[in-house]
């Protein structure tokens, strides 16, 4: 297990909030290929923002906003996922969500062995036990969004043909801090674990 807890961010104020969210980082080889197709796909859209391929990864629990100071200990709760092993994943087709008036696109990941799907159990039970996580009533659906509807926009959801279908191993769970601001959310790495295998 490789775990690296971060200093407290933002530690001169004890009242400081992070937004904070567990993912599954992507290869480069990954990141690239998502964000070539969703440039060739949907980049002339005005209606839509690609997010840059260094943002792009799998969310598995979103935490919210939570004391700064809850950082390291998140990251060092991550350590018994570590245990298991990376999953194999394949790029899959593209996702308009929600379907009805959807707000984002996304590409979801095959997860065809379940992998993932236990990863994100075991951290989503590990993290729900300690306070920092409410379970989502929704299946888990591993995907990763390349492009956000802007603010007030309505797009018309079409057929797209899909990305590359190139395998990875989905093989490091992070903490990420999002940073908002007025050119779209900016993600930070904090911490986080290598899968086995």
């Amino acid at each position: 297990m490789t775990a690296r807890v971060p200093e407290r961010p933002d530690a001169g104020d004890a009242a400081a909030r992070l937004r904070l969210f567990v993912a599954l980082e992507l290869p480069p080889s990954a990141q690239a290929e998502l964000a070539r197709w969703a440039a060739g796909s949907v980049g002339a859209l005005s209606e839509l923002r690609l997010l840059r391929a260094e943002d792009l990864h799998a969310t598995l629990c979103f935490l919210g906003s939570l004391p700064a100071g809850a950082a390291g200990e998140i990251v060092a709760a991550l350590g018994p996922v570590a245990a298991l092993p990376a999953a194999p994943l394949a790029l899959g087709e593209p996702l308009w969500l929600p379907r009805r008036g959807p707000r984002v696109l996304a590409v979801a990941l095959a997860d065809r062995e379940g992998a993932l799907a236990r990863t994100q159990s075991a951290l989503a039970a590990i993290l729900a036990e300690r306070g920092w996580y409410r379970p989502e009533a929704r299946p888990f659906l591993p995907h990763v969004t390349v492009a956000r509807v802007r603010h007030g926009a309505r797009i018309r959801a079409g057929d797209l043909a899909p990305p590359a279908a190139m395998g990875f191993p989905g093989a490091r769970v992070t903490l990420y801090r999002s940073r908002l601001g007025r050119g779209g959310a900016r993600y930070e790495a904090v911490g986080g674990v290598e899968l086995s295998g």
